[in-house]
């Protein structure tokens, strides 16, 4: 009876285990066989198009976790991963969809394709507290550590050795851009950019820094000034995406990249996404994003437009990476140029403007509906303007041009400041833009050491640029006139008030003489 009991009371851990397996395989074979194939490999269908790859779960490696570099991650760190993806890859937040349950079967499933789960107990590492913070000896701890050769000088990713980068399967992989916190895998707090420096990414290029602080290298309080440091290079909050960028009212336009002018003009957030729809298709662009700036003085417009890019296109010295890329990318849509071309820009508007005007298709307009775009190139470096049939269909005006522009390539990022007047001669040729109205405008970028051009790269939909209107002289003269207004009645009123007192007083004095 005691080796029954013994027996069954081991069939009922079994017999869970098959359930949840069971639970776990019919979850995922709906929603994850996709990018990380049938057998766990990181091989399904769509995997040739993303880059990063998707997790290998075969072989036991995960970037994200608690554990010490080269250990399993616990199962609250796979839980947590499938909770909120993975943001700046393909792994998208499944919390909204799956279920607690669901996510709880899935990961049990996940496991079972590595043996490694089976035969190792995952144990966290003791994080502690973070210290006060100290920016500058986290900056100094940065350059000790040489974290620039990869991160670059001002963390854009734009590092010396950048372009050699590749993870444990030879694909090519980006060093973190830092001034974006919001696509911190792992997460952007500064406790959550400690764990990742005391972990490291397990499968890629960047270490553990564990072995530098029992090495005495640095103190464990270095190492938390270095992710104060890093977490110090982005936005304190996310970037909050509106449909309306405001175009200022000044009375000196700046024409520079750097003019200081810049510095109170507001800046707002344009997401870019890659160009899946046209063909050839593009699913790892560079450009995820542009920060844009307007400013008008009623007769010109102003715009200045920064992103993160980190090559000057073309550079000899990202031939490797774009050697990787067109190995690791998929050319179903038609082969990946070995060849660096230059870095491109496109601005696009509707040819006509007004409320009842439908807007061009937002992927460069059509044939029969074109869009009126202003197109920059970094080799040479110009901007062109003119009509956009769709993409990789663009037709430079003939005659003078009527757009200006000054760019500059500094620590990562391109700036690039394009300037028109309002008016222009020939509504035909070019939309006239007015103050106190709505203007569509949407962008186009391709980073040429990546293999992007005219149709592969990044793209936004249709938002708006608004001119503010001049103040009328009404809202600063009503508000005088109101207080003057008041005052004076108010005047009034207490002086014919202090008259009938003194008039009743004497009609007083009066009756008591009588």
């Amino acid at each position: 009876m005691l080796f029954i009991g013994i027996a069954l009371m081991m069939r009922v851990p079994a017999a869970h285990a098959q359930q949840q397996n069971a639970a776990g395989k019919k979850v995922y074979d709906k929603w994850c066989s996709g990018c990380h194939g049938d057998t766990g490999a990181g091989d399904g269908v769509a995997s040739k198009v993303m880059l990063p790859h998707p997790r290998d779960f075969t072989k036991g490696v995960y970037k994200i976790r608690t554990t010490a570099s080269g250990e399993i991650p616990t199962d609250a760190n796979i839980h947590h991963i499938v909770e909120v993806g993975m943001p700046g890859t393909a792994m998208p937040e499944w919390k909204s969809r799956l279920t607690q349950q669901e996510i709880h079967d899935v990961v049990a499933y996940v496991k079972s394709f590595s043996q490694f789960f089976a035969s190792t107990q995952a144990k966290d590492i003791t994080i502690g507290k973070a210290p006060s913070s100290n920016i500058d000896d986290g900056r100094a701890t940065f350059r000790k550590l040489e974290c620039f050769k990869c991160h670059g000088q001002q963390g854009r990713g734009d590092g010396t050795s950048a372009p050699t980068l590749k993870d444990d399967y030879g694909a090519p992989i980006r060093a973190a851009d830092l001034n974006e916190s919001w696509k911190f895998r792992g997460g952007n707090t500064v406790e959550e950019i400690y764990a990742r420096l005391r972990t490291g990414l397990d499968g890629t290029p960047m270490p553990s820094f564990s072995d530098a602080i029992e090495n005495k290298l640095i103190t464990e309080e270095q190492l938390w000034h270095v992710a104060q440091y890093v977490r110090s290079l982005a936005p304190a909050d996310s970037p909050q995406v509106r449909e309306v960028v405001r175009s200022a009212l000044v009375t000196k336009l700046p024409t520079t990249p750097d003019d200081s002018g810049w510095n109170a003009v507001e800046r707002f957030w344009v997401p870019l996404v890659g160009q899946i729809i046209a063909k050839p298709r593009w699913f790892a662009p560079t450009v995820d994003g542009i920060w844009v700036q307007s400013v008008h003085d009623g007769r010109r417009v102003a715009i200045k437009l920064s992103w993160d890019d980190p090559s000057k296109s073309p550079n000899p010295q990202w031939n490797e990476w774009l050697g990787r890329v067109s190995t690791a990318m998929s050319d179903a849509d038609g082969p990946i140029s070995t060849q660096q071309s230059f870095d491109r820009l496109v601005v696009e508007f509707p040819k006509a403007i007004s409320d009842d005007a439908e807007h061009p298709y937002f992927l460069g307009g059509t044939s029969k509906k074109p869009a009126y775009a202003w197109r920059w190139t970094s080799e040479p470096d110009q901007v062109q303007e003119g009509d956009l049939a769709g993409l990789g269909h663009f037709t430079a005006s003939s005659g003078t041009a009527q757009v200006t522009h000054a760019a500059r390539y500094v620590d990562g990022q391109w700036q690039l400041v394009l300037s028109r007047a309002l008016a222009v001669s020939d509504t035909t040729r070019a939309p006239r833009f007015a103050a106190g109205r709505a203007i569509p405008i949407g962008f186009f970028a391709a980073d040429g050491s990546n293999g992007e051009d005219d149709v592969r790269g990044s793209v936004s939909t249709w938002y708006a640029i608004y001119l503010d209107v001049p103040t009328p002289t009404r809202v600063f003269v009503m508000p005088i006139a109101t207080v003057l207004f008041t005052a004076g009645l108010g005047f009034l009123l207490v002086t014919r008030a202090q008259r009938r007192e003194r008039w009743l007083d004497q009609s007083h004095l009066e009756g008591e003489e009588k």
